[in-house]
């Protein structure tokens, strides 16, 4: 594995509050598999942020009498109170309506025009008469042309997954009034990717033993069954990054060009927040540096081809833009870790209708690493997942409290209150002590195979089962009754089960980060697991905004096995997890829809 590991997750809509599918489907297994490389001693840049511009934020912003700048800094807002209480460790979540994502942004464009990748051309484009402006393809819905789906979107069908030409919709109509437009020329750029085909197909040739085989039907199999052509990447808006072009005023670019252009923007302005301006070059430009793009299955095409294809047609033009020097290639994705969709209780997920559970409510009401682990324990990652309250529940009572937090409390508790508030000295340990500590010891590296390979679910579940094996040594060994009759074995068998629930501790740490840390502290360890999560306020030319940054200055976590010393002091040790009662599932049920 490359020392240097770029992280990246799905940029949200700034339109919309987020739910758990949304969660499960990117933001979660991003911020899972970061700590996992920051704790086996990688070089980890994980970046994401918000998508002002695109044409849901302007679609909800003229059904509240807003402007668009207004309801994405309320989004905005909502999603670092959300990611700081759900500790997902960014080093930068910022947003695309910054001076430095413009700038970038315009660069690549101008890169790409600079290589001969773009071309202009006029077409037919929906025009509202009862709006009098051309509409954005998000904002035409109308029938699929493909599947026949009677809700898809100009740009894209929810329903079969293929990027759509909005003017070959059926039935079109207005997504603001209902209206029916109609098509009127005008002029747009366009990357060719048509020519940009063979350098992507033998790209992603070199992915097809490791990407998902979902990932590789959207795109290898995508472009080699339909093949590509070339695609609008301005429109007639007002709301997004002007195209830097002369005689193209009253035009942007799309929004699906420049919120993946995001990703390499975030490492930018995160160099530049940092005082080393040219440090992302270090996961963008080094050939040995890895890529994951975590993102959810309607996302697929815009990862694995669109962007590709942006990466590879700005050749090394990027840097003699951006930087006037000559900074060589950007590098491609190593990795789409794409997920499919999680439902809700046998249903999809619709905001609109309120079918959905909503992270800053859940939050209102539970802890945050209950539902980190649901959410991994039931993560989409090969075929869609369901939601289910009474799932829910049962997992957090006999999973999370009944194998591990009272594994780790009654242990702690029990050496607290026995040997004054210290770790046993244990003497020379047992066969059966050697062979339990060697089973967990095993674990950093089963479940960090796992976890390199984005095999998320397969890794925590691992991880239980070593917590169900420690249990098990501990109702052979008994010390409760031990004590009474033989301290000294007793010492032994406490000291074993608090040297296998401190490397325990470590192989849960990417996926229940907090109760990890509160246990790491009853350990009587003095620095913490991880960094700290914080919000700063950047000024630039387009105004004030915040972003969530992480400071790993302060981690003392690794990927390794205790090394917990006899005699070292405790602290007086708390639950982990609250039990649940059955009542909840009907009441969390009776706020759905």
């Amino acid at each position: 594995m490359a020392e240097h590991v770029l992280v990246t997750a799905a940029w949200p809509y700034a339109n919309s509050h987020i739910h758990v599918g949304n969660i499960t489907g990117s933001y979660l297994p991003a911020d899972i598999f970061a700590r996992y490389q920051r704790l086996a001693g990688r070089r980890v840049l994980m970046v994401s942020g918000s998508d002002a511009h695109g044409t849901p934020v302007t679609v909800r912003a003229d059904a509240e009498g807003k402007t668009p700048l207004q309801v994405y800094l309320e989004f905005h807002s909502s999603f670092l109170d959300l990611f700081q209480k759900l500790g997902l460790t960014y080093d930068l979540f910022t947003s695309t309506h910054t001076e430095n994502h413009f700038k970038v942004s315009q660069a690549m464009f101008l890169a790409l025009k600079k290589t001969g990748n773009l071309y202009t051309d006029r077409q037919k484009q929906w025009y509202a008469p009862s709006q009098k402006r051309f509409l954005p393809d998000r904002y035409v819905e109308g029938t699929c042309y493909i599947c026949g789906y009677p809700n898809a979107r100009g740009d894209q069908c929810d329903n079969c997954g293929n990027l759509l030409d909005a003017t070959q919709l059926i039935d079109p109509r207005s997504k603001i009034d209902g209206s029916t437009p109609e098509l009127l020329e005008t002029e747009h750029f366009y990357l060719d990717l048509a020519k940009l085909q063979p350098a992507l197909v033998d790209y992603l040739r070199t992915r097809e033993h490791f990407w998902r085989p979902n990932v590789l039907r959207q795109s290898l199999g995508q472009i080699l069954t339909e093949g590509l052509h070339g695609r609008a990447i301005t429109r007639d808006l007002d709301w997004g990054i002007p195209v830097p072009v002369e005689g193209w005023e009253g035009k942007c670019l799309y929004v699906w060009f420049e919120a993946v252009i995001g990703y390499l923007s975030a490492a930018i302005e995160w160099s530049q927040l940092e005082g080393q301006a040219g440090a992302w070059r270090d996961w963008w430009t080094q050939p040995e540096a890895r890529t994951y793009y975590f993102i959810g299955k309607d996302n697929i095409p815009f990862h694995a081809i669109i962007w590709p294809a942006q990466l590879i047609g700005t050749g090394e033009w990027f840097g003699k833009i951006f930087e006037e020097r000559d900074s060589g290639p950007l590098n491609l994705p190593y990795d789409v870790p794409a997920n499919e969709f999680m439902n809700l209780e046998g249903r999809k997920i619709s905001g609109s209708r309120n079918w959905a559970v909503w992270g800053l409510d859940f939050l209102s009401r539970y802890d945050p690493d209950p539902l980190r682990y649901y959410l991994t324990a039931n993560m989409p990652e090969t075929k869609d997942t369901d939601w289910d309250w009474s799932g829910f529940v049962r997992r957090n009572n006999d999973e999370l409290v009944a194998t591990w937090g009272n594994l780790a409390n009654r242990v702690l508790s029990f050496s607290y209150k026995h040997w004054d508030g210290c770790v046993p000295v244990p003497g020379e340990l047992r066969p059966e002590d050697q062979e339990i500590l060697a089973a967990v010891e095993a674990g950093f590296k089963t479940v960090g195979n796992f976890l390199n390979t984005t095999s998320f679910r397969a890794a925590l579940a691992e991880a239980m089962r070593l917590a169900t094996e420690v249990n098990k040594y501990l109702d052979k060994a008994a010390p409760w009754f031990e004590i009474k009759s033989d301290k000294e074995a007793a010492a032994k068998s406490i000291y074993t089960a608090l040297k296998a629930i401190d490397s325990l501790k470590v192989l849960f740490a990417p996926f229940l980060p907090h109760t990890s840390e509160r246990l790491h502290t009853y350990l009587g360890y003095q620095q913490p697991l991880f960094g700290e999560q914080y919000v700063e306020t950047v000024q630039d030319s387009l105004g004030e905004h915040q972003v969530l940054r992480y400071n790993p200055a302060a981690a003392s976590g690794k990927w390794a096995p205790s090394e917990l010393e006899p005699g070292k002091a405790l602290q007086k040790p708390e639950p982990l997890f609250r039990k649940l009662d059955e009542s909840v599932i009907e009441e969390e049920r009776a706020r759905l829809g």
